[in-house]
């Protein structure tokens, strides 16, 4: 008899146990979809802010060129080394969202 009591009080703590484990699975499934779907989304706002720092950058070189061309030689001398700062400045910034 007593032998039984004690299967029956394992089995309980087993029981319990596998309960306890299958509300953790169910609390980290729900945990791993919502992060699966905050990664999604900070992916596409990688993307999104490429796209602005690449449009950014094709605007700020025509702006620099076509004012380059207006002025003279010192003057465009002056603003091409302006624009591969401006270059170098957006790389960083490229590099650091890709990060």
């Amino acid at each position: 008899m007593a032998g039984s009591k004690d299967l029956l009080l394992r089995l309980e703590a087993l029981e319990a146990k596998a309960l306890k484990l299958a509300h953790a699975h169910k609390e980290l499934s729900i945990s791993y979809k919502d992060l699966q779907s905050e990664n999604l989304r900070l992916k596409n706002q990688i993307i999104l802010k490429e796209e602005e720092v690449r449009n950014f950058h094709n605007q700020e070189k025509i702006s620099k060129i076509v004012t380059s061309i207006a002025e003279d030689t010192y003057r465009k001398t002056e603003l091409k080394l302006k624009i591969n700062e401006y270059i170098k400045e957006i790389d960083k910034c490229i590099a650091f969202i890709k990060e």
